[in-house]
């Protein structure tokens, strides 16, 4: 497994991060023993970063991931955990709620005491806030940071799915480095490629974490635009890249977003430990600048201008 130095992070992380949002499944005797068996594959194909949320299976993803840190303690050393927080479902915690961001700093501190407790550990080593909250407070925000840093709950600090201004204007009220930004990115979703998300990224020295890395070749992208010719089209391409460096055409995707300099982290959702084997396989391919821009031709469905 390659590593990358992600901020000040006193450990290396993997290059590809383990996402723990399904981990739970339905939340049977099985699903939860399939988690638990997809954690400790992951552990033992060479990842160390490990990506959760409060809202990943209303708390009983982290729930479960503390529990093989309860039966394992010693792997608490070996890895890096990151959780996030920031988004209210509907009716929570009344009936009739709305559902909303916060990022108050009375909510903030209250969720990060809850992911230590379900993940058994005593410290985060990031803590990401989930959306942009549109009434965020930069000032009230950096109190909360300084706070959560001060009393030893959580060392790093970053972000997820946030524009480039959203980024600098956090920044610019707290003295943390944001360490990250954890958007989509994907054959899809290009964005971050246009917005100038990864350009800032390689500028401040923020590591982009992708999630959704593999939408289109394996499963529909979040709010799809494709149309069946289009799909098509892609996944031929895949298919002919897959044939010449003989891997999966899902590993191609990972592929795609290793060759950008910005260094993106793709994080891997699979619960099959031969699919999270596999992934690996993407960090030794000698995937060339040629086909990057093939499989940008095959997703616009024209040449680059």
């Amino acid at each position: 497994m390659k590593t990358i130095q992600i901020g000040n992070l006193e450990q290396p992380s993997s290059r590809l991060i383990y996402g723990c949002m399904r981990i739970n499944g339905d939340n049977s005797a099985a699903a939860i023993g399939k988690g638990k068996t997809a954690i400790r594959a992951a552990i033992e194909a060479g990842y160390n970063h490990f990506d959760h949320a409060d809202i990943y299976g209303g708390g009983s993803c982290e729930t479960i991931f503390g529990e093989v840190i309860k039966e394992s303690p010693q792997l608490r050393e070996k890895l890096i955990i990151t959780s996030k927080a920031g988004i209210r479902f509907a009716n929570s915690p009344n009936a009739g709620d709305v559902g909303r961001y916060d990022f108050s700093k009375g909510y903030l501190m209250s969720q990060v005491e809850g992911s230590l407790k379900r993940l058994n550990v005593e410290t985060l080593d990031l803590f990401l806030l989930h959306r942009p909250d549109y009434l965020f407070d930069p000032q009230e925000v950096a109190e909360t940071f300084e706070q959560l840093k001060r009393q030893g709950k959580v060392k790093h600090f970053g972000v997820s799915n946030f524009s480039p201004s959203q980024v600098n204007l956090l920044q610019s009220a707290t003295s943390e480095k944001l360490a990250v930004n954890q958007v989509e990115i994907n054959i899809h979703n290009i964005n971050a490629f246009n917005n100038g998300t990864l350009d800032q990224c390689l500028q401040q020295g923020i590591t982009p974490m992708a999630w959704c890395p593999i939408a289109t070749v394996v499963y529909q992208a979040w709010g799809n635009t494709f149309s069946a010719a289009d799909e098509a089209r892609i996944l031929q391409e895949f298919s002919r890249q897959a044939e010449h460096y003989g891997c999966q055409p899902w590993v191609i995707a990972f592929a795609w977003l290793l060759l950008h300099p910005a260094t993106i982290c793709p994080i891997v959702g699979s619960t099959t430990p031969e699919r999270i084997q596999q992934a690996k396989a993407a960090l030794s391919l000698n995937y060339s600048r040629e086909d990057w821009y093939r499989l940008l031709e095959a997703r616009n469905g024209m040449p680059v201008p």
